[in-house]
């Protein structure tokens, strides 16, 4: 079985549209959804440095057009059968259109407000996010508690995130709990899905009241508990309360295995979540869509694997 997953934030690099942008129609369909969001994806997918790409205003909607653009490549859902799909953080906008919730528009539009409304948010507070790589989560939980840190993203294959002030964050670095070997600071500019993020839910719920979701069309894996969602209002609910509560990535990889994933395809920008999946998902064949010259491999991955 084949899932196909989506990144979050901080997979973008500078450049990273360039080539994806000379696939014939690619520049034309970027066009399109930049009129409709008023934020130019080619310039900032193409010739913003990475200061510019980080503001979290961009970066998300340029994450969800790159996961749609590079899929398209590939076909429609229909062609790829993928028997599940997912995303992380922002990645799960991407994986509602996979999976039929939202057209490619309406995720285009819905994933601009969050932005906007999460970096209003951030605004408010200096705050950001650092990665603890090593570690048993029922020894670096209540130490981040401890220190006043929420832990964010609970990504499996001995990786946390930590989010919180820039005062707490820089307490961890002199503090590491034990075990763990290295903390790395992440380039995303706020405490993602912690309470410093509260203030974006009223936002983004009045933006998800305007959309008429459909009901997933393929088995849709939720960030909140790595449960299957059945119905298009559930999946809306979800990405709106998700933006302030904590990424459940290692219950997700614990559902694809449920499943009997086979193969794990991740697009562009494309990199974490495989290296997640090696280390948590032994056995499973993993591919990174971050060029069109890895559209090959994936269409055997796709063969091989899909339903």
């Amino acid at each position: 079985m084949l899932v196909l997953v989506a990144p979050g934030q901080g997979a973008q690099t500078p450049g990273f549209l360039t080539e994806w942008l000379e696939l014939p129609g690619a520049a034309d369909r970027v066009a399109a959804w930049s009129d409709v969001i008023g934020l130019d994806l080619a310039h900032y997918g193409t010739r913003a440095d990475a200061d510019a790409i980080r503001d979290t205003a961009i970066a998300q909607p340029l994450l969800v057009a790159a996961g749609l653009l590079s899929a398209s490549a590939l076909g429609d859902i229909a062609q790829i059968a993928p028997g599940a799909v997912a995303g992380h953080s922002v990645g799960e906008i991407t994986a509602a259109a996979f999976a039929g919730v939202l057209d490619d528009k309406s995720a285009l539009s819905l994933v601009r407000k969050r932005g906007l409304a999460m970096a209003d948010a951030a605004a408010i507070t200096e705050t950001g996010m650092a990665a603890l790589l090593g570690g048993a989560p029922e020894v670096t939980v209540p130490h981040l508690e401890k220190l006043g840190l929420t832990p964010a993203n609970i990504n499996g294959a001995g990786q946390i995130v930590a989010a919180g002030t820039k005062e707490q964050l820089a307490a961890l670095e002199a503090d590491k709990p034990e075990g763990v070997r290295k903390v790395v600071a992440l380039k995303v500019a706020g405490a993602f899905h912690t309470h410093h993020m509260a203030p974006a839910v009223d936002t983004l719920a009045k933006a998800a009241a305007d959309l008429t979701p459909g009901d997933p069309q393929v088995t849709y894996v939720s960030n909140k508990d790595g449960q299957a969602v059945a119905t298009g209002a559930e999946v809306l609910q979800r990405l709106v309360g998700q933006v302030a509560n904590p990424v459940r990535w290692d219950l997700c990889m614990e559902t694809f295995k449920e499943l009997g994933v086979t193969a794990l395809l991740e697009v562009c920008p494309g990199g974490t979540l495989t290296g997640l999946a090696k280390r948590a998902l032994p056995g499973v064949k993993t591919l990174a869509l971050k060029t069109p010259a890895d559209l090959d491999a994936a269409r055997e991955l796709i063969a091989e694997h899909a339903a």
